[in-house]
Formats: structure tokens, C-alpha cells, sequence
């Protein structure tokens, strides 16, 4: 199974319209998770387009997106437990990824899946695989634009991103 992994799109305000770059890698995904900061429903219709998704709250999304997703879900793809949250809160003291470690702390997880700081992340932490995508539209610090593929298979779990340098 392929999933496609992002977080942070804040659309409409940081660009109007879908990168090429992730539409051309989503069309052949059998799942988009978002992980939060939508902005808008707009963008959950701009990605049904391409693939079925699921996703989560952020902290900049209105009551419309939190009452749809809720802020935190556990999914089970293929046998790998996965955990989705924004990353703002629970407050660890610990940054983002330890914000999303607290968050899942009391649960059985292969993969944690967070946004919130815009900064790509993956990493191995006490056999739990944490992955940011970073943003597909507002890079901040960030040298490049992007957004993540999850790869499941037999009930293992591999994660990559995808970098690019334009938001077109």
C-alpha cells in the first residue's frame, strides 16, 4: 500500500492551487492522510480528486475541519498501527516530534505521523517511526517545499520524502 503523507497545506492564504509535484505523486497513492492546518475544506475536495483521504485537525483549522477529523485518530493499514496529530499539543517541552510521542504515549503505535513546525522529519524512536512531511506550500526555514510517501508492506512500515522547489 501506498499513502500519501501531508500536513500544513494552509491553503488558500500560502498558494491557490495544489503543487504539480505532489498531484503528479498523490494520483498514484491508494491514500492521502492530511495531518492538519488544511485551512480550508477546499483542499480535502482538491484531494479526493486524486485518492481517498483521511486526516486530522491543526491548530489553525476552523470548527467545519475539527468537527470532520477530530484532532487525533489511530488508523491500522495493512496490520501497522498508525497514530496522526497536528504536533501543537500535548505540551512536552520536547518539540514537535516529542509532542507527537506524548500524544500516543498511552498506545500501542508502529508509526507516528505530525506536522505543525514545517520541518521534515523521520527518525526511529524506541522501535515507533516518527514522520513529518514538512509543507507542500510554506517552506518557511525550510530550503525546499515537501511532503511524504508512506510505503506498507506485510506489516512493515518505510517512509520517504518528497522535496521540490517550487509550490506551482
Amino acid at each position: 500500500m501506498k499513502v500519501g503523507v501531508v500536513s500544513d497545506t494552509h491553503m488558500t492564504r500560502m498558494a491557490k492551487s495544489l503543487p504539480k509535484a505532489l498531484v503528479a505523486e498523490f494520483r498514484n497513492v491508494d491514500l492521502i492522510l492530511h495531518l492538519g492546518d488544511w485551512v480550508s475544506m477546499g483542499i480535502y475536495d482538491l484531494l479526493a480528486e486524486l485518492a481517498p483521504v483521511e486526516g486530522i485537525a491543526g491548530n489553525n483549522d476552523g470548527i467545519e475541519i475539527i468537527e470532520r477529523f477530530g484532532e487525533r485518530k489511530l488508523l491500522t493499514l495493512e496490520g501497522v498501527r498508525i497514530g496522526m496529530v497536528h504536533g501543537h499539543t500535548p505540551h512536552s517541552r520536547k518539540g514537535t516530534d516529542g509532542n507527537a510521542l506524548l500524544a500516543f504515549a498511552n498506545d500501542k503505535v508502529d508509526c507516528i505521523l505530525f506536522g505543525h513546525s514545517h520541518q521534515p522529519l523521520l527518525r526511529e524512536e524506541n522501535g515507533i517511526l516518527l514522520f513529518n512531511p514538512g509543507s507542500p506550500t510554506d517552506k518557511r526555514r525550510e530550503k525546499l517545499y515537501s511532503f511524504g510517501i508512506l510505503d506498507i508492506e506485510e506489516g512493515k512500515v518505510s517512509a520517504r520524502h518528497v522535496f521540490y522547489d517550487s509550490k506551482e
